[in-house]
């Protein structure tokens, strides 16, 4: 039976949630077998995500929408096309192995929290990859960026994973920031929150803005240069980790953006000279650092970075060539790079190191994680027939036209491919090839758990090369289709052109990855000695940045938050002033003010009143009498709301003021109320002149608003909806209780805080028993003195 697409929908981007919140439960239930339970959650995804396979393929695209925030005109909607079930499917199916792996590596460990926050990640990965609404794709960027954070510092108690967490979360955020500006910019002009009708956003004025918005959210969470440095350190978090989120899933966001908005944005010079700019810098930073490393995960890691970057030259190329490349790379990469990443950790589990170094001679204890290197390997390097090899020559044959910047990237895509290369051949031949190394571990066979990844992730990646006709059907040419918005068909097949430019530039790969596979060893040591000579990273050049931020907040701190109370009151009102004129007199919105002053006698009786509690507490002698003559201000209030018409407020604004002053007398009474404030005339008239101009601030604005059009529709609403839908004839009470309860509930709750506090201070404080001080004699008197009372 077929999922419906709503149900597809639910199941894969809220269940993962729903199971993250359940799986300390179910390891504390099942035990070391908990991955097995909580990879069936993924498996139901994917296999939803499966039956509208057929449906996208024909070239439907399936939206569906859930009421979120009506009144803003939002709605939880999802887009199911060709991208987005690509990257769903990828991401519900590497989830399910990484599940099954984690279990495995964990065992005899607490995994109920590490399988939850995996969980977690995984559902708001289906969440950025699905949602259509800009506000749903925000939250779920956001966290994914979270997630990481917790799932790259799962190891607490290091120091070099908190730092590693930290630094992925503040580079990911600050592009959560960009990705937040660019939707608000896109709300702006298009006039609505669905991404896909947001329609052709090049001939905006905004439209440079919106490319440096996007492109550094895509650049942060892709890991592009020069934002790059925070994916190896990520390589701090457990395997499973770092095979699922900075490898397949989390770092393909950035990806998944730029195809996204590729149909929006794409086409124009800067959109699409700058990715491939940074996408070939990327590409070859990462490879060459792979070059000078000897830790599998950091070498794994640092591919990741080229591979990001390819994608992003492809997309930046634009072309329908170089698109359909980018598709076929990334379910080759996807494939290849967890297997790789999972061979590592089972590697590391079965020998106790993952210094490529101290390895060799894995490939008959450890027979199955080989035949699964080799099979990712293959892919890495390029081979046909598997689906990497397809991806290649598409690329090569996207950019051999003849243009100066296609050459350009031609040349990179070439040595990029050729050092991806020569680094899959290390991964393959040093820890399994030559005599047996000892480890700190004896070699021995990961659980069947560990190895179902890398191995059916490997045949997978054999088959699709198989039938790369089926592959470009069901997923390749609709994912084509959606980036570029026009309709794709197929044209991949199964064979080699040995005409072709294409395969002849994938034979020169081959021969350069090989020979620079030789020379390994010397290459290492090259850039080893040039870092070294340098002296300076990215990475570096981050702690630089962020402790450098870290002392310009301590000392603006100490220069603002420096403890003189009078002082705040004094900015906050000056500023407050000057919010308050300042736009009236720019706009010229001054108020005319009243013509004439028609008052009652009553009512200049409490003006006088008014005045008399003003005039009362700036002359106060004593803090006691002062604060008494506060109350007279909140009571010319009360009988103010008394005369106009409002008992029910002027009741509760004489409770206020009782209140008030009540518990303002009671704290003073820790200090002297008998004595007065003795101020500097200085001090007088900067805290009077703040005063007087505060008053008349608040006073013309209030003018400006009564002069202008009485607006009746709230007074219109509340008066037509309070019976019916409140049930309350009182509009005051209905409004507080029920249109804005929670709004009065939260200020009932400060009052009875501060309340609570302040009867603890009086209460609970303890008075100290008083010193006894011993008796002082007397000084003695000079003998003229003495003499003088005598005579006296």
């Amino acid at each position: 039976m077929e999922a419906t697409p709503a149900i597809a929908i639910a199941l894969v981007v809220l269940l993962p949630f729903v199971a993250a919140a359940l799986a300390p439960l179910v390891h504390r239930l099942v035990g070391d077998l908990a991955g097995w339970v909580v990879a069936l959650v993924p498996v139901a995804g994917f296999i939803a995500l499966w039956g509208l396979l057929g449906r996208v393929s024909d070239g439907e695209i399936i939206t569906i929408a859930w009421p979120w925030a009506p009144s803003w005109g939002l709605e939880l909607s999802f887009l199911v096309d060709g991208l987005s079930l690509t990257f769903a499917l990828t991401i519900a199916g590497i989830g399910a192995f990484i599940l099954l792996y984690s279990g495995a590596y964990l065992k005899g460990h607490k995994q109920g929290r590490f399988l939850g926050f995996l969980l977690a990640f995984m559902g708001a990965m289906q969440g950025l990859v699905l949602a259509d609404n800009l506000v749903a794709l925000y939250l779920f960027w956001e966290l994914t960026s979270v997630a990481s954070f917790l799932l790259i510092g799962f190891d607490h108690t290091r120091q070099a994973a908190r730092r590693a967490a930290i630094q992925a979360l503040l580079v990911t955020g600050f592009g959560g920031l960009a990705l937040l500006a660019a939707g608000v910019t896109i709300y702006t002009i298009s006039g609505g929150w669905d991404l896909s009708a947001a329609g052709d956003l090049k001939g905006h004025l905004a439209y440079p803005l919106l490319v440096g918005l996007v492109l550094l959210a895509a650049f942060t969470k892709s890991a592009q240069l020069p934002f790059h440095f925070w994916l190896p350190n990520a390589m701090e978090a457990p395997t499973p980790v770092s095979a699922y989120l900075h490898s397949a899933t989390m770092v393909q966001g950035g990806v998944y953006l730029v195809a996204r908005m590729t149909p929006h944005l794409g086409g124009e010079a800067i959109w699409n000279l700058t990715l491939m700019a940074f996408g070939g810098a990327t590409l070859l930073w990462g490879a060459i650092a792979a070059l000078r490393q000897t830790d599998l995960k950091q070498m794994l890691a640092q591919t990741t970075l080229a591979s990001l970057g390819l994608l992003m030259l492809l997309l930046g190329a634009g072309t329908e060539l170089a698109v359909t490349a980018a598709v076929l790379y990334f379910i080759a990469h996807a494939l290849y790079k967890a297997g790789l990443f999972l061979v590592a950790g089972a590697i590391d589990h079965g020998t106790g190191t993952r210094d490529i170094t101290m390895l060799g001679g894995l490939r008959d204890p450890m027979t199955l994680s080989f035949i699964g290197t080799i099979m990712a390997s293959a892919a890495m390097f390029g081979l046909p027939p598997l689906i990497g090899f397809f991806a290649k020559e598409e690329m090569y044959a996207a950019l051999a036209i003849g243009q100066f910047e296609s050459l350009l990237a031609l040349a990179a895509l070439v040595l990029g491919n050729a050092l991806l290369g020569a680094i899959g051949l290390a991964l393959l031949i040093k820890p399994f090839m030559g005599q047996l190394l000892p480890t700190p571990i004896e070699p021995h066979e990961a659980p069947v758990a560990m190895l179902a990844g890398p191995l059916v992730m490997g045949v997978l990646g054999i088959f699709l090369g198989f039938v790369p006709t089926l592959a470009g059907q069901l997923a390749v040419a609709p994912a084509t289709s959606a980036i570029l918005g026009v309709p794709v068909e197929t044209h991949l097949k199964f064979g080699v052109d040995l005409l072709g430019p294409a395969f002849w530039l994938s034979v020169a790969t081959w021969v350069l990855a090989i020979g620079l596979f030789l020379r390994l060893d010397l290459a290492r040591s090259l850039l080893r000695r040039t870092a070294t000579a340098i002296g300076w990273s990215f990475d570096i050049g981050f702690d630089w940045v962020y402790f450098g931020i870290v002392r310009i907040a301590g000392a603006m701190t100490r220069l603002l938050h420096h403890g003189r109370l009078e002082l705040y009151l004094f900015v906050v009102f000056a500023l407050l002033v000057v919010a308050a004129i300042g736009p009236l007199w720019l706009l010229d919105g001054l108020p005319r003010g009243p013509q004439a002053l028609d008052l009652r006698f009553y009512e200049w009786g409490l003006v006088g009143l008014a005045v008399l509690g003003v005039v009362t507490v700036v002359y106060a002698r004593s803090r006691l009498f002062a604060i008494l003559a506060l109350g007279v201000q909140g009571l010319a209030v009360a009988l103010l709301y008394l005369v106009f018409g409002a008992p029910d407020l002027s009741f509760t604004q004489f409770m206020v003021e009782i209140l008030s002053v009540v518990i303002l007398a009671l704290v003073m009474t820790r200090l002297d109320l008998d004595t007065a404030d003795r101020r500097p005339l200085e001090d007088w008239a900067r805290d009077g002149g703040v005063a007087l101009l505060g008053g008349v601030a608040v006073t013309m604005l209030l003018w400006a608003v009564i002069e202008g059009p009485f607006d009746l529709r709230l007074s219109t609403f509340f008066n037509a909806h309070s019976v019916p839908i409140a049930h309350g004839h009182n509009v005051v009470n209905v409004i507080l209780v029920d249109f804005r309860g929670l709004d009065t509930l939260g200020e009932i709750s400060v009052v009875m805080t501060a309340g609570i506090a302040i009867l603890a201070l009086i209460r609970g404080a303890r008075r100290q028993k008083p010193v006894e001080v011993a008796p002082v004699e007397p000084a003695p008197q000079p003998k003229r003195r003495a003499a003088r009372k005598a005579v006296a």
